[in-house]
Protein backbone atom coordinates (compact mmCIF):
# COMPACT_ATOMS: atom_id res chain seq x y z
CA UNK A 1 0.00 0.00 0.00
CA UNK A 2 1.44 3.90 -0.89
CA UNK A 3 -0.18 6.68 0.30
CA UNK A 4 0.14 9.97 -1.90
CA UNK A 5 -0.42 13.31 -0.52
CA UNK A 6 -1.66 15.77 -3.20
CA UNK A 7 -1.85 19.49 -3.29
CA UNK A 8 -5.62 21.53 -4.37
CA UNK A 9 -8.05 18.78 -3.55
CA UNK A 10 -10.62 20.91 -1.96
CA UNK A 11 -14.06 19.39 -2.72
CA UNK A 12 -16.27 15.66 -3.36
CA UNK A 13 -15.40 16.54 -7.57
CA UNK A 14 -11.65 16.80 -6.32
CA UNK A 15 -11.79 13.33 -4.88
CA UNK A 16 -13.95 12.01 -7.79
CA UNK A 17 -11.54 13.54 -10.73
CA UNK A 18 -8.11 12.18 -8.34
CA UNK A 19 -9.38 8.75 -8.09
CA UNK A 20 -10.35 8.78 -12.18
CA UNK A 21 -7.19 9.95 -12.95
CA UNK A 22 -5.81 7.32 -11.01
CA UNK A 23 -7.59 4.22 -12.03
CA UNK A 24 -7.02 5.51 -15.86
CA UNK A 25 -3.26 4.66 -14.62
CA UNK A 26 -4.32 0.96 -14.11
CA UNK A 27 -3.45 1.93 -10.23
CA UNK A 28 -5.87 1.01 -7.28
CA UNK A 29 -7.47 3.66 -5.30
CA UNK A 30 -8.03 2.22 -2.14
CA UNK A 31 -9.36 5.19 -0.29
CA UNK A 32 -9.41 8.78 -1.83
CA UNK A 33 -10.15 11.91 0.75
CA UNK A 34 -9.58 15.40 0.57
CA UNK A 35 -5.91 15.47 0.25
CA UNK A 36 -4.75 12.26 0.23
CA UNK A 37 -5.11 8.89 -1.57
CA UNK A 38 -4.30 5.18 -0.52
CA UNK A 39 -3.28 2.99 -3.45
CA UNK A 40 -3.23 -1.20 -3.11
CA UNK A 41 0.10 -1.15 -5.11
CA UNK A 42 3.53 -0.49 -3.09
CA UNK A 43 5.82 2.34 -3.63
CA UNK A 44 8.10 0.41 -6.14
CA UNK A 45 5.37 -0.34 -8.42
CA UNK A 46 4.68 3.14 -8.93
CA UNK A 47 6.04 5.96 -11.96
CA UNK A 48 5.74 8.99 -9.60
CA UNK A 49 6.52 11.24 -12.12
CA UNK A 50 3.96 9.61 -14.74
CA UNK A 51 1.28 9.91 -12.01
CA UNK A 52 2.23 13.80 -10.98
CA UNK A 53 1.99 14.91 -14.59
CA UNK A 54 -1.07 13.47 -14.87
CA UNK A 55 -2.33 15.21 -11.70
CA UNK A 56 -1.22 18.17 -12.25
CA UNK A 57 -2.74 18.27 -15.95
CA UNK A 58 -5.79 18.54 -13.68
CA UNK A 59 -4.89 20.97 -11.08
CA UNK A 60 -3.74 19.01 -8.28
CA UNK A 61 0.02 18.17 -7.52
CA UNK A 62 1.97 15.44 -5.30
CA UNK A 63 3.43 16.23 -1.78
CA UNK A 64 6.66 15.24 -1.75
CA UNK A 65 8.29 17.02 1.73
CA UNK A 66 7.21 16.68 4.73
CA UNK A 67 6.53 20.58 5.33
CA UNK A 68 4.05 20.52 2.18
CA UNK A 69 1.81 18.08 3.85
CA UNK A 70 1.44 19.64 6.77
CA UNK A 71 0.61 22.66 5.51
CA UNK A 72 -1.62 21.32 2.91
CA UNK A 73 -3.06 19.11 6.12
CA UNK A 74 -3.81 22.76 7.66
CA UNK A 75 -5.21 24.00 4.16
CA UNK A 76 -7.57 20.93 3.99
CA UNK A 77 -8.82 20.72 7.83
CA UNK A 78 -10.03 24.18 7.36
CA UNK A 79 -11.43 23.91 3.92
CA UNK A 80 -13.48 21.15 5.61
CA UNK A 81 -14.81 23.44 8.49
CA UNK A 82 -15.64 26.37 6.19
CA UNK A 83 -17.43 24.21 3.35
CA UNK A 84 -19.29 22.41 5.86
CA UNK A 85 -20.47 25.39 8.08
CA UNK A 86 -23.42 23.56 9.19
CA UNK A 87 -21.80 20.50 10.65
CA UNK A 88 -19.52 23.24 12.85
CA UNK A 89 -19.88 25.50 15.62
CA UNK A 90 -17.97 28.54 14.16
CA UNK A 91 -18.72 30.91 16.42
CA UNK A 92 -16.65 28.92 19.06
CA UNK A 93 -14.30 27.55 17.83
CA UNK A 94 -10.98 27.68 17.92
CA UNK A 95 -8.93 26.86 15.34
CA UNK A 96 -5.95 26.80 16.89
CA UNK A 97 -6.81 24.29 19.26
CA UNK A 98 -8.53 22.64 16.47
CA UNK A 99 -5.70 21.62 14.19
CA UNK A 100 -3.90 21.11 17.12
CA UNK A 101 -5.69 18.26 18.09
CA UNK A 102 -6.15 16.90 14.41
CA UNK A 103 -2.58 16.93 13.63
CA UNK A 104 -1.18 16.36 17.09
CA UNK A 105 1.32 19.05 16.55
CA UNK A 106 1.77 22.68 18.47
CA UNK A 107 -0.21 25.49 17.01
CA UNK A 108 2.94 27.82 17.17
CA UNK A 109 4.74 25.15 15.14
CA UNK A 110 2.00 25.19 12.27
CA UNK A 111 1.61 28.62 12.67
CA UNK A 112 4.81 29.59 11.86
CA UNK A 113 5.61 26.75 8.88
CA UNK A 114 2.02 27.85 7.22
CA UNK A 115 2.82 31.41 7.19
CA UNK A 116 6.57 30.70 5.85
CA UNK A 117 5.17 28.49 3.15
CA UNK A 118 2.05 30.34 2.06
CA UNK A 119 2.61 33.89 3.04
CA UNK A 120 -0.36 34.54 4.98
CA UNK A 121 -1.33 33.93 8.72
CA UNK A 122 -3.47 30.50 9.13
CA UNK A 123 -6.18 33.52 10.79
CA UNK A 124 -5.74 35.07 7.33
CA UNK A 125 -6.45 32.06 5.28
CA UNK A 126 -9.58 31.35 7.49
CA UNK A 127 -10.59 34.56 6.51
CA UNK A 128 -9.71 34.55 3.18
CA UNK A 129 -12.06 30.77 3.25
CA UNK A 130 -15.04 32.74 5.30
CA UNK A 131 -15.06 35.42 2.56
CA UNK A 132 -15.41 33.03 -0.16
CA UNK A 133 -18.46 31.11 1.46
CA UNK A 134 -19.82 34.25 2.28
CA UNK A 135 -19.87 35.27 -1.55
CA UNK A 136 -21.12 31.30 -2.09
CA UNK A 137 -24.40 32.27 0.48
CA UNK A 138 -24.82 35.62 -1.05
CA UNK A 139 -24.90 33.80 -4.84
CA UNK A 140 -27.13 31.34 -4.10
CA UNK A 141 -29.60 34.03 -2.27
CA UNK A 142 -31.06 31.56 0.42
CA UNK A 143 -29.95 33.43 3.27
CA UNK A 144 -29.31 36.54 4.15
CA UNK A 145 -26.46 38.55 5.69
CA UNK A 146 -27.30 38.17 9.18
CA UNK A 147 -27.93 34.55 8.99
CA UNK A 148 -24.69 34.16 6.77
CA UNK A 149 -22.90 35.98 9.47
CA UNK A 150 -24.08 34.13 12.49
CA UNK A 151 -24.12 30.29 10.52
CA UNK A 152 -20.04 31.51 9.40
CA UNK A 153 -18.92 32.72 13.53
CA UNK A 154 -19.35 36.03 12.90
CA UNK A 155 -19.83 38.15 16.18
CA UNK A 156 -21.96 40.61 14.36
CA UNK A 157 -23.34 41.51 10.66
CA UNK A 158 -21.03 44.75 11.07
CA UNK A 159 -18.02 42.16 11.92
CA UNK A 160 -18.85 40.32 8.33
CA UNK A 161 -19.59 43.32 6.40
CA UNK A 162 -16.26 45.17 7.44
CA UNK A 163 -14.42 41.92 7.23
CA UNK A 164 -16.35 41.60 3.35
CA UNK A 165 -14.96 45.48 2.69
CA UNK A 166 -11.79 44.86 3.77
CA UNK A 167 -11.23 41.63 1.28
CA UNK A 168 -13.11 42.31 -1.54
CA UNK A 169 -12.97 46.24 -1.54
CA UNK A 170 -17.06 46.33 -2.32
CA UNK A 171 -19.72 45.86 0.08
CA UNK A 172 -21.94 42.65 0.49
CA UNK A 173 -24.89 44.84 -0.67
CA UNK A 174 -22.78 46.03 -3.93
CA UNK A 175 -21.16 42.23 -4.57
CA UNK A 176 -25.31 41.39 -4.51
CA UNK A 177 -26.14 43.52 -7.27
CA UNK A 178 -23.26 42.82 -9.43
CA UNK A 179 -24.05 39.24 -10.47
CA UNK A 180 -21.18 39.71 -12.94
CA UNK A 181 -18.56 39.48 -9.87
CA UNK A 182 -16.73 35.90 -10.24
CA UNK A 183 -16.04 34.36 -6.88
CA UNK A 184 -12.35 32.58 -6.68
CA UNK A 185 -11.72 28.67 -6.53
CA UNK A 186 -10.95 27.91 -2.95
CA UNK A 187 -7.79 26.29 -3.42
CA UNK A 188 -6.14 29.73 -4.84
CA UNK A 189 -6.83 31.96 -1.85
CA UNK A 190 -3.11 32.19 -0.46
Amino acid sequence: MTKLYIKNMVCPRCVKTVREELEKLNLTPVNVTLGEAELLEPPEKLDFDLINAVLKNEGFELLEDSNSKIVEAIKTEIIKVIQNYDEFDLENILFSKFLSDKLGKDYPSLSSLFSKVESVTIEQFVILQKIEKVKELLTYKEMNLSEIAYSLGYSSVQHLSRQFKQITGMTATRFMKESQQRRKSIDKLS
